[in-house]
């Protein structure tokens, strides 16, 4: 269906004049005419009666169609909005919502509140990439990128925060009185992490952390998510889990789980924002300029990272 013909329908019934809809919608009124005729056909029913004295009014058929029309031209527009760059929200993906990622856009969201965004969770890099070419996304917080996956050209990264591991461990757990465990201690203690998987850009972290230090990282067993994973560390003293220093959990009081800092090098995730470089969204910018200004320097003293890591 036209929607030109349903727009000049709709302001046909509006100004109960042909003459003054054209003048409205600056078209002539042979070309209103055309178009409800047009639209007559299609529809296979008669929208209008010429009133001698009153002008235009719609038929019962007409009246019928009309609230109708302007919901298509509404949902129109609204579509239109969905897609302008500058007309619609700031989409980035946040990989999970208690994340290092999606802190950062809270505190995006609290320094710039008028910014309209619209936050997903993508799973793997390659979906990232793809939603972000395809304009789905306008970005993406990734550790960039996996050993022999480099970004293709078209797509830019920048370096944004370096998130320190700790080890989470429950209250009969060896290490659970420590503040702080080096490296070196966690050879021969169990580290569960049933999220990992392989072919993931965090899977790759975690199989070069294994590999420099010799640790002992455990994905097996189903992945039922924080909460499941939380409860076993608490109940099982041979269990410990790695976790990043700015992601937020909340557990029962009784679990007792204890947080530790790795130091002697303190592991630390690499969080990159990736975006496409002819993305021309104004907030995208914004959103850059506030990651530069807010977030720490990279390859700090005392600290790893793979080597595949690409520097910023």
């Amino acid at each position: 269906m036209d929607l030109e013909a349903v727009r000049t329908f709709v302001a046909v019934a509006e100004a109960g004049q042909f003459q003054k809809a054209a003048d409205d919608l600056s078209i002539t009124q042979q070309a209103v005419s055309k178009r409800i005729a047009a639209l007559e056909r299609d529809l296979g029913v008669r929208l209008f009666t010429r009133m001698p004295r009153r002008g235009s009014e719609p038929t019962i058929d007409g009246q019928a169609f009309l609230p109708h029309a302007r919901e298509m031209l509404r949902v129109a527009e609204r579509a239109v909005a969905s897609v302008r760059t500058g007309h619609r929200p700031l989409r980035v993906d946040v990989i999970n919502s208690r994340g290092a990622a999606s802190g950062l856009m809270r505190g995006f969201h609290r320094a710039h509140p008028g910014t309209d965004l619209d936050v997903v969770m993508l799973f793997e890099i390659e979906a990232a990439v793809t939603a972000i070419r395809s304009g789905a996304i306008d970005a993406s917080f990734r550790a960039v990128a996996a050993p022999g996956r480099p970004l293709p050209e078209d797509i830019a990264s920048v370096r944004v925060v370096d998130e320190p591991l700790q080890l989470l461990t429950g209250p009969a757990h060896a290490l659970a009185g420590a503040r702080s465990v080096t490296v070196a201690q966690l050879a021969g203690h169990r580290i569960w992490m049933p999220g990992i998987v392989p072919g993931t850009e965090w899977g790759a972290y975690y199989d070069d952390l294994v590999a420099e230090f010799g640790l002992t990282i455990e994905a097996t067993g189903p992945n039922f998510g924080s909460d499941a994973l939380l409860d076993t560390i608490a109940d099982t003293p041979a269990l410990a889990t790695f976790m990043g220093e700015h992601t937020r959990l909340i557990w029962p009081a009784g679990h007792g789980l204890r947080r530790i800092p790795v130091t002697d090098p303190t592991p630390v995730y690499p969080h990159s924002l990736i975006w496409h470089r002819d993305n021309p969204h104004p907030a995208l910018a914004t959103l850059r300029a506030h990651l530069a200004a807010a977030t720490a320097g990279h390859d700090a003293p005392g600290t790893w990272v793979p080597r595949w890591v690409i520097p910023h």
